[in-house]
């Protein structure tokens, strides 16, 4: 077994202004970690071998209390408004008391890692947590250095990690006691005050979504898989529009669920593990990632366990709806080794429409496929928040605007031209309602739905027969094997032909104006 001073690189913590007398733990095992954490109490074993943990009062990010520092480096092309700003003096104080509460521990835990597949583009990062569950979470996460690479790792990015210490609004300019700041130019992250552990994962793609572009490299908030004939696919969702679950495919080996890079010579996975949500989560819908629950090296947030059978509930919500699941690609039998393909010749975008007014499937030209993606539209259910009572559309640039730090346009026209430069098909697919809006029509069955993205998968439906809508102008197969053709005429399963019309025409017009805010 490795010493701990084998286990560390070249770089000590003094060069992050962290001078103390804890013991530092260095690039534990996943083993060890959870030696660790149960020790502590930090968290509890499930059946089968899945680490249980509770993330307290923060049970999903807090992008109301994430900031961009503006700083001259990197304030002339930051996307400001939607990104909000802390001053370099604000983060600067802040930090020296963050830094000296992770100097009084007695114990802190060191991460050495990678964020992105690729060896060209990859970002070598720290994590410095006085958690070992959250370092265990990153190490699922990010992409593990080897032994030979710790020996030689120097960070370009670091991430110090503090979920007890909070920061005080008054005096440190943020807003509540909890915190993300990034500094991009000095590719330093601090997260304070949550134990949620999804703002560890969100804020290095921040970074990656910062860098990336400046290496002519297009950043993607989309999950990839691949067919065994070579030929690439990514999908674009925001939450809910079944992005985890159409990407993992028991026929088409997954690249990666989340995160990725379109490159000069293909696609690859910015992470090496997945994190997906739990909530009512079946072995019949979605086996590959019910298996993972199960299964040692992940990590579950707030899952709800028998505490005598230590037997999970995934059923149960009554800490949050957002349960989640975090594990290593590998975990998924069906995964890509190497985390990358060659260009994609397909590219889905994702949208539950609970209006009822899109069709399942449409044709994009690569300027429709620009304009779906800087206005990512989806809509809320009611029921899903306090205070939703009927259908509303929601609009995230990119389907990630919050993890946008320059303007969309940048990434949107970059998808245009590799979409036009490697000759991808981009579709549009609804996941939503059909047959009126949410609480008239029904959700859009599952299984045409399948069929539907993989006919465009294979290229079947390339050569389909298609209509032209006459409010969204884009073009629909009129006939699919194996989907009922009376689901691709939305306007025909509506009772009211009049209301379909009217609804139809105002989302259209809606799509158009985020998209042209977001483009603009």
């Amino acid at each position: 077994m490795a010493t701990q001073d084998e286990r560390r690189g070249p770089v000590g913590l003094d060069a992050h202004g962290i001078d103390t007398n804890a013991t530092v733990q260095w690039n534990l095992s996943a083993a060890e970690l959870y030696e660790h954490i149960i020790r502590r109490g930090d968290g509890e074993l499930a059946a089968g071998g899945a680490l249980v943990v509770s993330t307290g009062a923060h049970t999903g990010r807090a992008p109301n209390d994430k900031f961009l520092v503006r700083e001259s480096g990197s304030e002339g092309r930051v996307w400001w408004g939607p990104n909000q700003e802390i001053s370099l003096d604000a983060q600067r104080s802040l930090r020296a008391k963050l830094v000296a509460h992770l100097a009084a521990q007695d114990e802190l835990y060191v991460l050495d890692a990678f964020a992105g597949s690729h060896p060209h583009h990859r970002l070598s990062l720290r994590v410095v947590s006085e958690s070992p569950w959250h370092t265990l979470f990153a190490q699922t996460m990010f992409i593990n250095a080897t032994s030979e690479e710790i020996a030689k790792h120097g960070p370009e990015a670091v991430l110090l990690h503090a979920p007890s210490f909070q920061a005080d609004p008054e005096t440190d300019g943020t807003r509540a006691p909890n915190f993300v700041i990034l500094n991009l130019s000095e590719r330093e992250i601090l997260i304070g005050g949550t134990q949620y552990a999804g703002e560890i994962k969100k804020s290095i793609f921040t970074l990656m979504n910062d860098r990336l572009p400046q290496d002519g490299v297009l950043s993607m908030h989309c999950s990839a898989n691949v067919g065994g004939d070579g030929r690439a696919a990514v999908f674009f969702g925001l939450s809910g529009t079944g992005k985890t679950t159409l990407s993992t495919d028991s026929t088409r080996p997954l690249i990666g669920d989340d995160e990725h890079g379109w490159g000069d010579d293909g696609i690859f996975n910015i992470e090496g593990g997945c994190y997906a949500k739990t909530i009512r989560l079946s072995r019949e819908a979605e086996p590959e990632i019910y298996d993972t629950t199960r299964m040692f090296g992940t990590v579950l947030e707030n899952v709800v366990m028998d505490p005598v059978t230590r037997e999970l509930d995934l059923d149960d919500d009554s800490k949050t709806e957002n349960t989640r699941g975090a594990y290593p690609l590998a975990s998924i039998t069906n995964s890509v080794p190497e985390k990358r393909a060659g260009h994609p010749t397909t590219i889905i975008m994702l949208t539950a429409d609970a209006f009822g007014v899109l069709p399942p499937v449409a044709k994009l030209t690569p300027e429709q496929a620009m304009k779906q993606f800087l206005a990512g539209y989806t809509a809320k259910v009611a029921g899903t928040e306090v205070g939703v009572t009927e259908p509303q559309a929601t609009f995230s640039a990119c389907f990630g605007a919050p993890f946008l730090p320059q303007p969309p346009r940048v990434y949107a026209e970059m998808l245009g031209e590799r979409m036009r430069e490697h000759g991808a098909q981009a579709w549009l697919v609804n996941t939503g309602w059909t047959g009126g809006a949410f609480g008239v029509g029904s959700r859009m069955p599952i299984a045409a739905t399948r069929t539907l993205v993989r006919a465009a998968l294979n290229g079947e439906l390339n050569s389909s027969e298609t209509r032209t809508d006459p409010h969204f102008g884009f073009e629909v197969p009129t006939a699919v094997a194996g989907v009922d053709s009376a689901l691709l005429d939305p306007r025909g399963t509506w009772d009211d032909p009049a209301a379909y019309d009217e609804q139809a025409a105002k989302l259209a017009a809606d799509i158009t104006a985020a998209a042209d805010k977001a483009g603009s």
